[in-house]
């Protein structure tokens, strides 16, 4: 008889200075995803950007400590208009990448672009088309809520389907 293995968990990060979105999806044998958390990381409005980023790296540090992930799967800057605002999406990116560093958690980064291509199945997909294709995938009553929820859950999926995994699982 052969012995259940673990079920793989995967932290996924939409990274944001003001909202951070994340999910947590535990890869199955034979390759079955399911939820087990998603929300979002809101940090203080009326705070400094150095406090706002330390409010995520606490927060993200949580989320590492409770579920103990197999891999962190984080969303690239989005090379958009603002060159502020991809700046700030810098910082908030690297102490979330640094808190992965800091607790030996390997980090696959995956472009915009790139996640929705894997999820939706293309990569121009609006933020209600990878909501909805995450509740499918994941045989949900509905997506997950905020947008940010489910783009966090988005990034993780997109791990699972394309990124790569032990034979083991670790406990």
């Amino acid at each position: 008889m052969k012995e259940k293995s673990a079920d793989v968990l995967v932290l996924g990060i939409d990274p944001g200075t003001a909202v951070t979105g994340y999910g947590v999806v535990a890869r199955r044998d034979g390759g079955a995803v399911a939820l087990v958390e998603c929300g979002v990381i809101r940090t203080s409005p009326e705070h400094g950007l150095a406090n706002r980023i330390r409010e995520i790296y606490d927060a993200v540090v949580a989320l590492i400590v409770r579920h103990r992930p197999f891999v962190m799967s984080v969303e690239d800057v989005f090379h958009g208009k603002n060159a502020q605002s991809a700046l700030k999406l810098g910082h908030a990116r690297g102490v979330i990448l640094l808190a992965a560093a800091l607790h030996e958690l390997p980090a696959a980064e995956y472009a915009p672009r790139q996640i929705k291509k894997a999820v939706v199945g293309s990569g121009n997909a609006t933020k209600d088309q990878v909501g909805f294709m995450v509740m499918q995938q994941l045989k949900l009553k509905e997506p997950p809520k905020p947008a940010d929820a489910a783009d966090g859950v988005a990034t993780a999926l997109c791990h699972c389907l394309i990124g790569s995994f032990p034979v083991e699982t670790h406990p």
